[in-house]
């Protein structure tokens, strides 16, 4: 192998890192929703070198977590209630239809361990991004066994774009999260397909009302 191809290589890694790194500040909210990404601040900051950072950008920016602002700078995307309502309306629906596809396809041992997660986060001041992986294990591991790629795609996309809408917060409703999400691995584990839609249903439904409550001052 070249020196040139293992400089190229080494330029991949960590534009890969500079992504990773990047995303997971805008989706732990480090980054709120409108801040202007400053690539030589973030470069310095992650101690990543300009160039994989630009990169890192410019896919963040192709995946919708970054917009465009002017000819050369980004910000994060900010996420009105509105885009936020009807992403959670398409949400249930794909999410539903995931539960559908994936029934008796999980592991029990799988699902055991999620439930022991969900117990832990129920009684234990643990740090917002321990509550958000949690989350994303709970709902994903269904679209991840439904043997539809497509579906797991657009999922993790749009739960990409709630996640993003900054009145959404897991430390809001933690012990309610935890029951209804024990609701649904419940049903699951007992084979019944329209008890575990509807646990999943009346969860999402949930957090949009909750959203709707803190929006109009009710909460």
């Amino acid at each position: 192998m070249s020196i040139d191809a293992l400089e190229f290589g080494d330029d991949l890694n960590l534009a890969d890192q500079a992504y990773e790194q990047l995303r997971r500040l805008i989706l732990m909210r480090q980054l709120p929703g409108g801040t202007f990404v400053v690539e030589g601040k973030l470069a310095e900051q992650l101690h990543i070198s300009r160039t994989p950072m630009r990169e890192a950008i410019l896919r963040l920016a192709a995946e919708g977590l970054l917009v465009k602002h002017g000819s050369r700078s980004f910000a994060v995307r900010r996420v009105t209630p509105t885009e936020f309502f009807q992403a959670m309306r398409v949400r249930e629906l794909l999410e539903c239809e995931a539960i559908r596809l994936a029934m008796g396809k999980i592991p029990a041992e799988a699902i055991a361990a999620v439930k022991v997660d969900i117990a832990r986060l129920a009684t234990a001041q643990t740090q917002e991004r321990a509550h958000w992986d949690a989350d994303d294990r709970m709902h994903l591991m269904f679209p991840d066994a439904s043997g539809n790629e497509v579906l797991g795609r657009l999922i993790r996309q749009i739960r990409v774009t709630t996640r993003l809408f900054e009145i959404s917060s897991p430390f809001r409703r933690v012990k309610e999260d935890g029951a209804e999400h024990l609701a649904i691995l419940k049903a699951y584990a007992k084979g019944d397909v329209a008890a575990t839609v509807e646990a999943l249903r009346t969860h999402i439904r949930n957090l949009s009302s909750d959203a709707m409550a803190i929006i109009s001052g009710a909460a």
